[in-house]
């Protein structure tokens, strides 16, 4: 199955690096220009159970995406998988460690594109590089709201 990692250093706390994350309005702040996405609903925070429905436009069509938080360690992980989405299979883990005075951030994703095997194998290059651009411009942001 392929997978997907980008991690960051960003100059602030793991404490106040997973607060940000846990703040409302974080999903949105991280949702890129280019991919328009609204959030739907949001229940239960990032906790274990939490659940989360967004709304894509993909050019014409709007698509729904269903995500459920599997795990939770408080300023150190949590993790979601896709229920309903355009993947056929999506775990997501956010984890966060100190780093000196500093915090590295690590988005690891494994994932499966519809279609099976085949399709993994020659479309995992095209979805990692809009993966790398998505997390490259949701680490930036992250960035910006921690480091000031």
């Amino acid at each position: 199955m392929p997978e997907f990692v980008h991690t960051s250093v960003i100059q602030t706390s793991v404490e106040r690096l997973f607060a940000f994350h846990e703040s409302p309005d974080a999903l949105q702040r991280l949702m890129p220009p280019w991919q328009p996405a609204k959030v739907i609903s949001r229940e239960g925070g990032l906790s274990v159970g939490a659940r989360v429905e967004l709304e894509l436009k993909l050019g014409p069509f709007r698509l729904r995406w269903v995500a459920r938080h599997t795990e939770y360690v408080r300023d150190r992980l949590f993790a979601d998988i896709q229920e309903k989405g355009p993947f056929r299979r999506w775990h997501h883990r956010h984890e966060f460690a100190a780093e000196g005075e500093a915090a590295r951030l690590t988005d690891r994703v494994e994932f499966s594109l519809p279609g099976g095997r085949l399709v993994d194998l020659f479309g995992a290059a095209l979805a990692r590089r809009q993966l790398r651009r998505l997390f490259a411009y949701r680490h930036q942001v992250t960035k910006q709201a921690c480091e000031g």
